[in-house]
């Protein structure tokens, strides 16, 4: 006869897919239930924990990798690409846009040295801490990227969570200042550019998970080619450099290079890596529309949204290549 308690345990276990309830549930139950009295069993309920742990359970067998069904696998291995990719353009962003400021600001007198220290120490106790986290933190994403190839998992886990944490600030501030918040959809499509790789990252590198690789070179190598992309198009261009900028031109030049490579050389099992790339693309997209919305009504320079607009129609092309290239290759034979 089955329990009030059991009953729980198995609806509980419905978050898992089913093609591992049907190899784990019988013994997940028996397990669950071995140390619980029979007369206690319809007054008991699942633990906070043991839901928690069957959540997570949930999201590591969805992503999953060898031995898994074909679709959950190409989803395990769709994820952790974008995971990857996302990190490392992040990291290329920040560390070359700190170096370009604190370059600027190092070599133009000391009128400019000065602008730079007071925008971390003038405005009061809580503004000078939001300031130098943000400006420190999200240095992190380099942890992370060259933690994650290295297999260092729970490090780029922490690094990633703390990278990322600045971006939540414009969301915070209204509640906790009387500064109301300016451009919600822009605040919002950076915040989703910051977590959703750092969520990608700590859902798909599980235990379980093959180790990170990158399909070409070296993490030096790559680290450093987006670095100069990224800070080289903020230094010949310094006109167009707002935040959207540097990542999605590294993004652009990158995709378009992937793609004629393909092109020449057809690449087994590339489905998954198009469709990260997608996906990223989309959200620096978002990025590049938000920030386009708020600069709008303002006399800027032609030179600039002609330059923005045309990045815009350059990422949604790419974005749409790159879908058709990943449905192509993601469909069964």
């Amino acid at each position: 006869m089955t329990t009030l308690l059991e009953a729980r345990y198995r609806t509980v276990l419905r978050m898992l897919p089913a093609y591992y309830r049907r190899a784990r549930e019988e013994e997940m139950v028996e397990v669950y239930l071995w140390d619980v009295d029979q007369e206690t069993q319809d007054q008991s309920r699942p633990t906070l924990g043991e839901v928690a742990s069957v959540a997570a359970l949930a999201v590591r067998s969805r992503l999953a990798a060898a031995g898994a069904p074909r679709r959950y696998a190409l989803l395990g291995s769709a994820v952790r690409h974008f995971a990857l990719y996302a990190v490392l353009l992040q990291a290329a962003a920040i560390v070359s846009d700190e170096v370009l400021r604190v370059t600027w600001s190092a070599t133009r007198g000391a009128h400019e040295w000065d602008i730079f220290l007071t925008g971390f120490t003038g405005s009061g106790p809580l503004p000078t801490v939001v300031a130098i986290a943000g400006w420190v933190l999200p240095l992190l994403w380099t942890v992370g990227f060259f933690a994650l190839l290295h297999d260092r998992r729970r490090l780029a886990r922490v690094a990633v969570v703390l990278a990322a944490l600045p971006s939540l600030w414009p969301l915070i501030e209204p509640l906790v200042t009387d500064w109301p918040m300016s451009a919600p959809y822009f605040v919002t499509a950076n915040a989703l550019f910051a977590w959703l790789p750092a969520l990608a990252v700590c859902a798909a590198y599980h235990r379980d998970a093959p180790p990170a690789a990158l399909p070409f070179g070296t993490p030096g190598l790559a680290f450093l080619a987006c670095c100069v992309v990224t800070g080289g198009s903020v230094a010949l261009l310094p006109a167009m450099a707002d935040i959207a900028w540097a990542p999605a031109t590294c993004f652009v030049l990158a995709v378009a290079g992937w793609l004629l490579l393909r092109a020449r050389h057809a690449e087994p099992g590339a489905g998954e890596g198009a469709l990260a790339l997608a996906v990223l693309g989309l959200l620096i997209l978002a990025v590049r529309t938000a920030s386009l919305l708020l600069w709008r009504g303002l006399p800027l320079p032609t030179v600039f949204l002609a330059g923005a607009l045309a990045q815009a129609a350059a990422l949604a092309l790419l974005v749409v290549v790159l879908g058709a290239v990943a449905r192509r290759d993601l469909t069964p034979r």
